[in-house]
């Protein structure tokens, strides 16, 4: 014999608030504000790695350049992990070129430390640089 169980009005009303929240909270979490990218000073960055390879120059104007260093192409997908006042991480995949997650901190409008990994080009990276606003491009 099976024993059913009755479901007061309060609880079927709970149980759909918290999937409607459930369902909610992955959509606010994923805004693409990127603002603190947003309020960094415009014009020619250098990056400098830590590694000690060559310096790069990269135009900035909306920030986001610095979120996919190795993965220069457009037709990315981005997951924005974590969007505070001073930081951002953001996970990207490129299709047919591999994937990486950056996380960048700012320091101020015109200086941030920068760490990457994933794959480009069917080959693992890792870096550590810092990247400064040097002129205008």
């Amino acid at each position: 014999m099976t024993e059913r169980v009755q479901l007061s009005p309060i609880g079927i009303i709970a149980a759909l608030g918290m999937i409607i929240l459930g369902l909610t909270v992955p959509a606010a979490a994923q805004s693409d504000s990127l603002s603190m990218l947003t309020g960094l000073s415009k014009g020619e960055w250098t990056i400098k790695h830590r590694d000690g390879s060559a310096d790069r120059k990269v135009c900035v104007r909306t920030g986001e350049e610095l979120i996919q260093l190795r993965h220069m192409t457009s037709g990315c997908s981005r997951f924005v992990v974590e969007d505070d006042a001073s930081k951002v991480t953001v996970q990207y995949t490129c299709p047919g070129n591999g994937y990486g997650r950056t996380n960048i901190r700012k320091e101020t409008g015109a200086l941030v430390q920068i760490e990457s990994q994933g794959i480009a080009s069917g080959l693992p990276f890792q870096f550590v640089a810092e990247a400064r606003r040097t002129g205008s491009c």
